[in-house]
């Protein structure tokens, strides 16, 4: 039996209470909404792939063994100094575990929210219910939205993260990491309840990277956290190896690449470890020669000189290491 009224009803003002149907729609927008914004960070955290990435026998060996230590469970902490080239091994292994890699690199200011993530917005909304005309019904309703940071992300959904400059970050910032390397648990402090803590992905993965502890801003991490990780101590590569990244990253020839390496690694040589040129010095000087059509000795002094200043500190202490980048250049490259 249907039900039909004699009279239309007749609703004056406006309707605030949903039907089911757009209550539906509203929880589908919610949820696009939330996927729209874990994408949005993804995209923002993810590794730029690597380019020229070259793999002779001594790197192959470097990156078997932060594969080997992330197939035993235990992080590695890739450890050495400047331009030796620590975060392409780091990206590359990460890349070869198959998973989507996040990273982030650590400094002076950073944060535990740096890592975990925090609230970025807060939306306040007001209802008032005036359907009949002498009774009022108000409800407030405040929404906080919370976003992932590179850790959060990477415990919950399995990712790989890169933790660059890992040494440069204040070990209080680090704190966070314990309970994650050991009970395999991540805490997010401004949650209640069961939302609170969330159980570490099985496919997570860290990969850290410091430069050593003589270097300036650099702070050595609590012994808690390095007690569950391995410490894999990474020099500068060989000659040949050098050669081969040089050359991948500039386009020069053999003959040009094995003249600048050459000449940097006998300057390294001769220089304090925190002032010691690395592969990376050797890629801009290839980068700055091949710019220029051909070159005369002044060039070729000036371009090595505006590229391991910043290696030197003041300009006093550029002018005491002139004469040693010229006796180094005249003995490599004679009167070119």
């Amino acid at each position: 039996m249907r039900y039909e009224p004699t009279h239309k009803r007749v609703v004056r003002g406006k309707r605030i209470h949903e039907t089911a149907e757009e209550r539906h729609s509203k929880l589908q927008f919610e949820k696009r909404a939330t996927e729209l914004s874990i994408e949005r960070v993804e995209a923002e955290f993810l590794v730029p792939t690597i380019e020229n990435f070259v793999e002779t026998e001594q790197v192959r060996r470097l990156k078997d063994r932060v594969k080997l230590w992330i197939k035993v469970g235990y992080p590695p902490h890739i450890v050495g100094p400047t331009g030796c080239g620590k975060t392409t091994l780091a990206m590359q292994a990460a890349k070869e575990l198959g998973r989507p890699t996040v990273w982030i690199n650590g400094d002076e200011q950073m944060t535990t929210t740096d890592l975990i993530g925090g609230y970025s917005e807060m939306e306040a909304e007001s209802v008032r219910d005036r359907f009949v005309h002498n009774v009022i019904l108000a409800k407030d309703r405040t929404k906080f939205t919370w976003i992932d940071n590179p850790l959060t992300l990477a415990c919950k959904y399995g990712y790989t993260l890169v933790y660059n400059e890992f040494s440069r970050a204040k070990p209080e910032a680090n704190n966070i990491l314990l309970s994650v390397l050991e009970e395999h648990i991540l805490e997010l402090p401004t949650f209640f309840g069961e939302e609170r803590y969330i159980d570490v992905h099985s496919d997570f993965n860290v990969i850290f990277t410091s430069n050593s502890i003589e270097y300036a801003g650099v702070h050595r991490p609590q012994d808690a956290l390095l007690d569950r990780m391995v410490d894999l101590y990474m020099d500068y590569y060989d000659f040949d190896t050098e050669v081969k990244i040089v050359q991948a990253h500039t386009g020069v020839s053999p003959h040009e690449a094995k003249k600048v390496v050459k000449a940097v690694r006998i300057i390294r040589e001769k220089m304090p470890e925190p002032d010691k040129p690395g592969t990376r010095a050797e890629i801009m000087i290839c980068q700055g020669l091949r710019a220029m059509d051909g070159y005369s000795k002044e060039d070729l002094e000036q371009i090595y000189m505006d590229v391991l200043a910043t290696k030197m500190g003041e300009p006093k202490e550029l002018l005491k290491k002139t004469d040693l980048i010229k006796a180094v250049l005249s003995e490599t490259y004679g009167d070119a």
